[in-house]
């Protein structure tokens, strides 16, 4: 705890921050990235896609959907729709990670009822699709940087994963999008609802990788643990890249370690993260861009030089 002799709400604060062992400083900004994040992706869901009349993937599309279907607002409908999946979130992974995404979802059906309620911000269903699909992928951004999610889709994902650890992650979500899209096509009753769905999705898949990844192609990783094994085999698993073992020493305790070398896509590095976290959250993680790479998976050294 700092000493402090400003005043007696100073002192109090310290006390309360020193207890709990919390940053205030850190998760009032936390919040407050959370809460801006929100705002953007209730906008472009309610005032981009919804206003168009067509439903892309994940349970924002779901509830545009079934908001044709029954006389509740599509915020409520979010929320509502989403109780079920905080309580199995909950049951599954634990509190730590559902308050923060639990304040994220009561402010996104908020703003997303007080953004429908002031009408389109464009009639055209291509702008629509296009600025809503970025708006969506920069609030969904924000969130996952802030170590919490939108809700819904993202949830479900996690509990598929963990019963079936051998199916990969952009697998699940494509054919979870793919349902969606194709109740949202037959509700609305055309063609056109359902090519516009796919080009939200993919505006908003192209955005996100952009914030949470840049532009790089691959990343390397040198990972330093003492459960190197789990992570290795998680990596295996659920990434299903190839991973080399080296050998290194601990010049403090000189203690022999196995260092993990590997490299992913971009896509998958949010994924890792999460391995490493939940494995070994003392883990040392260097992370570097790798503008090219040979092998197999990736590029072919002898078809590039011809």
């Amino acid at each position: 705890m700092k000493r402090t002799t400003y005043n007696r709400y100073v002192v109090c604060f310290e006390i309360r921050e020193s207890k709990w062992g919390v940053d205030m400083k850190k998760l009032v900004w936390k919040y407050l990235w959370l809460t801006v994040a929100s705002i953007i992706y209730s906008c472009g869901v309610s005032s981009f896609i919804d206003a168009n009349n067509f439903a892309p993937g994940g349970v924002s599309g779901l509830c545009i959907s079934l908001n044709r279907l029954i006389p509740l607002e599509i915020g409520t409908l979010f929320f509502l729709l989403n109780i079920p999946i905080l309580i199995l979130g909950f049951w599954k992974f634990g509190g730590k990670f559902i308050a923060s995404t639990l304040y994220e979802i009561v402010l996104i059906s908020g703003f997303s009822n007080w953004f429908a309620a002031r009408g389109a911000a464009t009639t055209d269903p291509i702008l629509g699709a296009v600025f809503g699909g970025a708006l969506i992928a920069v609030g969904m951004g924000i969130a996952f940087k802030c170590r919490a999610t939108t809700g819904g889709m993202d949830i479900i994902v996690k509990v598929i994963k963990l019963k079936f650890p051998y199916l990969k992650t952009g697998t699940i979500f494509l054919l979870a999008d793919a349902i969606v899209i194709g109740f949202g096509g037959i509700v609305f009753g055309n063609l056109n609802a359902i090519l516009y769905s796919v080009l939200a999705e993919v505006v908003t898949s192209k955005v996100l990788d952009l914030i949470l990844y840049g532009t790089d192609g691959a990343k390397l990783l040198y990972i330093i643990s003492d459960h190197s094994e789990r992570i290795a085999e998680r990596i295996l698993i659920e990434i299903d890249s190839g991973v080399t073992y080296l050998e290194g020493k601990g010049a403090y305790q000189n203690t022999d370690k196995k260092v993990i070398l590997c490299v992913i896509r971009k896509q998958n590095m949010q994924k890792m993260e999460d391995i490493v976290r939940m494995e070994d959250e003392n883990a040392f993680m260097i992370v570097s861009s790798a503008s090219e790479i040979y092998g197999e998976g990736y590029k072919s050294y002898f078809m590039e030089k011809l």
